[in-house]
């Protein structure tokens, strides 16, 4: 497989700045792996695709308002900083991004909001990475509080503008429980509480699972032979209950499906030698190829994903390098929103 096999063209407008306003009303094209057949549906329309005893397992990960401006020390000049992760929880250490990077020093210190919350550049870990400590009087909950108060969504820039207030609620799906993703688990954006109403009532199972999104989620890639590619660690967590439903599925021949690429690299990461889901919690760094046997998922809801972006070769590597391809083409030519706030896709 190769990189400029998914390099095309998309056009001006294509990529949603902003999620429709009636989630379930949001376009569903429905790719069908065995026969070629591409339907255009809703999102409403989608439990007609699932059957009693099937499992749709989503990502409970939810966004932080990660990115902060803050002041530098003396100078009083504007800097950045996107908080990528969480080092240590004792000694409150962070996986930053800095702007502007060229400025912000070992011993440097920033602060934020009216001081209350200040941070100490400890170490260089990339040109625009460092490694910072953060500084607050109250506990981990009265933190995360705090950054959620002074907080900016991270919206890609991909998407043209700067995070706007509405972000805050837009930028989240209805299983958004458990804070550590960078990223928008885009695939669950457009499930409402009548549709989970609904699809409960159809025994069809819906069941968690937590993959902390990072930035290589978006990463556009620019080598050549894919076979090469490394992807980014992220942690993820498989609760005992999701391992037993999807279980039942497995045995019942039913179907699984991931709803998001996120999910199906936390299943397929966690799948025991018989053939099973382990409840566990663990780091991963798979990266999904064509040479990827996929032991669990049989399904795939996801998002349309932006030329030669990780996420696509994930999602061509379970449909089908071609079908998806021809999907994408089809898919432009319809008028599809893109990336994600944009609409869905369905393989079965």
């Amino acid at each position: 497989m190769k990189l400029s096999n998914f390099k095309f063209d998309l056009p001006e407008g294509s990529i949603a700045k902003y999620p429709i306003a009636e989630k379930q009303n949001a376009r569903l094209m429905v790719v069908h792996k065995n026969s070629g057949q591409i339907e255009h549906k809703t999102f409403k329309d989608l439990p007609s695709y699932f059957n009693e005893g099937d499992s749709i397992v989503v990502n409970d990960s939810r966004v932080l308002p990660c990115k902060l401006y803050g002041y530098k020390e003396k100078t009083n000049a504007q800097v950045e900083v996107l908080l990528l992760r969480r080092l240590s929880q004792e000694d409150d250490l962070w996986d930053t991004i800095v702007e502007p990077a060229r400025k912000i020093r070992v011993g440097n210190k920033i602060y934020f909001g009216n001081g209350e919350l200040v941070a100490e550049i400890i170490d260089n870990t990339t040109s625009r990475g460092r490694t910072l400590k953060l500084s607050f009087e109250g506990t981990s909950e009265e933190l995360y509080e705090l950054i959620n108060e002074i907080g900016y969504m991270p919206i890609p820039s991909h998407m043209g503008r700067p995070a706007e207030l509405e972000d805050r609620t837009h930028y989240q799906t209805i299983f958004a429980k458990n804070v550590g993703s960078i990223v928008l688990p885009a695939a669950g954006l457009h499930f409402t509480p009548y549709l989970l109403k609904y699809l409960e009532l159809q025994n069809i199972a819906v069941v968690p699972v937590t993959l902390h999104i990072g930035l290589g989620e978006l990463k556009i890639l620019d080598m050549e032979d894919l076979t090469k590619v490394r992807a980014a660690s992220e942690y993820f967590t498989i609760p005992e209950g999701t391992a037993t439903t999807v279980n039942n599925s497995i045995v019942n021949q039913k179907k699984i499906c991931a709803v998001g690429t996120s999910v199906l690299r936390a299943i397929e990461s966690s799948v025991a030698v018989s053939w099973q889901l382990n409840a566990n919690s663990n780091w991963t760094n798979k990266f999904i190829l064509p040479s990827c046997h996929f032991k669990i998922c049989n399904a795939l809801l996801t998002t349309f994903h932006l030329p030669s972006s990780i996420s696509l070769i994930n999602v061509a590597s379970f449909g089908g390098e071609e079908l998806i391809l021809a999907a994408y083409a089809e898919a432009i030519k319809e008028n599809y929103r893109f990336f994600l706030y944009g609409d869905s896709m369905l393989i079965i």
